[in-house]
């Protein structure tokens, strides 16, 4: 939740976000009010064990229309979550936390991993992120600003 003294900071419908754990300077997200968790489009997901407790391996590729640049994540597993899609199908995932930058500010976030590779976006922030001090303006789009143009291309696959 977000600090009473402190207004909410505004957010479009899709942003442009960093994940700075991960060193990814750019990943394009949807803030998505109609979620409650946030999502990552992950593959080759693999669990393990480390000290007795749930750990998880999984690549991810920052851009939309393009396999470049995958980038292998190792973390903790925080939760294992049923999450029912708008379709109305229910799968278990497992969570995460991520650190997100967004809009010039970063937050923890529990992230699930899944395929997303159908989806419009690789990201998707919920509510429970949104919570921690974001309002989502629908009619507004990368109120955080956009990377320059040849780090869009790749989102483009080019």
């Amino acid at each position: 939740m977000h600090e009473p003294d402190h207004p909410p900071i505004v957010a479009g419908w899709r942003e442009w976000v960093t994940l700075p754990s991960l060193k990814v300077r750019w990943i394009k997200a949807k803030l998505d009010t109609g979620a409650k968790s946030s999502s990552l489009h992950a593959f080759d997901i693999e669990e393990f064990e480390k000290n007795g407790r749930p750990w998880v391996r999984f690549a991810i590729h920052p851009w939309q229309r393009s396999q470049a640049e995958s980038v292998i994540v190792t973390s903790r597993v925080i939760d294992r979550r049923i999450v029912r899609s708008s379709s109305g199908h229910a799968e278990e995932r497992i969570a995460v936390p991520m650190r997100v930058r967004l809009v010039g500010r970063v937050i923890t976030v529990e992230m699930t991993v899944c395929n997303r590779d159908e989806m419009g976006f690789r990201m998707l922030l919920g509510r429970e992120a949104l919570a921690q001090g974001y309002l989502v303006d629908a009619a507004q789009s990368y109120v955080g600003g956009l990377p320059r143009r040849s780090t869009r291309r790749k989102n483009w696959g080019r």
